[in-house]
């Protein structure tokens, strides 16, 4: 065992505090990661306030883990001491499922382990997440960050912490655009522009599509084409909305809050799909049927991405060099991070800087 501190919610109502527990030792096939960075995402709110209502107390959120490996177990092949490893969502399966057999740990049959907020398979304690000075994670579960950190205009620190938030918000995208094929010649939609939507943008962008931003807000219009969009479309806008009707291949809806998906459905091509990927807290409207049914339109959700794909999606990213756009905190700005996440009050991710951790704490 070794001691590992961090910062953790003890109730819904509590902020999150310094917390210290133990972590296992490695075993034969685990890796151990000193954490550098670890990204934020809104599922770590949704989990530290049980707004989901399955929250295991004390809970540590963070699972977009960017560390160093400083230990490996006798039987790991692929990871030595020194090496940068990240660690997303999820760090076991059953294994066995036709899921897991086909590299969709995500879908696992029995429901997969999550980095955070979960019991490991055949029993143990709940699993904390990357809010924390080091984990312990078998090397099938563990991902080779290969990003160059050799950049103009950006130290490497800044670049490793940009890395963290792919290991979500990342693959979260990243993954329904490759089930769906996106490439160059197609028309891409991308509903709205927060740590999911920005990323949305590069990657499709990246993939080769010629791509089309919605965003509430005028303000972002800039942004957007900074990050690579070719329109930018005002979604409260109905003649702007009406203006796209029937020219989207596919669209990615990142927005999480309950909305009405039927002007997105109208921007669709025949057989066009729309994939939500946003964890919505309440319920959106139902669509209208007819704008499915008249033009064989298709609506369908995803969920995160598998390893070896999560894989696929770091070494696109690197190849292409698309980091998140970030803000860095120290862990004991969680909590205001948290509030200004709600107001929408980041560009794009905040990513804790875990050498800023206060042990003593």
């Amino acid at each position: 065992m070794s001691h590992a501190h961090g910062y953790a919610a003890q109730s819904a109502h509590s902020p999150l505090a310094p917390f210290s527990f133990e972590r296992r030792a490695p075993g034969p096939h685990d890796v151990r990661i000193d954490i550098l960075y670890c990204g934020v995402c809104h599922s770590d709110l949704h989990t530290a306030r049980d707004e989901w209502h399955n929250t295991r107390y004390p809970s540590v959120p963070g699972h977009e883990i960017v560390g160093r490996v400083t230990a490996v177990g006798s039987d790991v092949r692929n990871f030595k001491v020194g090496d940068l490893a990240g660690v997303g969502c999820i760090v076991d399966s059953c294994r066995s499922c036709p899921s897991c057999q086909a590299g969709e740990e995500q879908y696992c049959d029995a429901g997969f382990t999550g980095t955070y907020n979960g019991p490991m398979f055949g029993g143990g304690e709940n699993t904390y997440g990357g809010y924390s000075d080091h984990v312990v994670v078998d090397e099938k579960y563990v991902l080779r960050v290969s990003h160059d950190t050799d950049n103009p205009g950006s130290s490497p620190e800044q670049t490793l912490a940009a890395v963290a938030p792919l290991l979500c918000a990342g693959i979260t995208v990243y993954s329904p655009m490759a089930h769906w094929k996106v490439g160059p010649g197609q028309s891409v939609g991308v509903v709205g522009l927060g740590g999911l939507g920005h990323m949305a943008v590069k990657i499709a962008k990246a993939m080769g599509a010629h791509v089309v931003l919605f965003t509430t807000s005028e303000s972002k219009r800039e942004d957007g084409k900074r990050l690579g969009a070719d329109e930018v479309v005002i979604s409260k806008d109905a003649k702007q909305m009406e203006a796209q009707g029937s020219k989207l291949d596919f669209i990615i809806n990142t927005v999480a809050a309950s909305h009405n998906l039927d002007p997105f459905l109208n921007a669709l091509k025949r057989d066009g799909a729309m994939v939500l990927v946003g964890a919505p807290e309440h319920p959106h409207p139902t669509p209208t049927v007819f704008n499915l049914i008249m033009r064989r339109r298709t609506i369908a959700g995803s969920l995160i991405g598998g390893i070896a794909q999560t894989q696929e999606m770091l070494d696109f990213c690197a190849k292409h060099g698309i980091v998140a756009d970030i803000e860095m905190i120290a862990p004991a700005q969680i909590n205001q991070a948290y509030e200004r996440m709600l107001k929408g009050d980041v560009k794009y991710r905040f990513v804790m800087d875990l050498a800023k951790l206060d042990k003593a704490a």
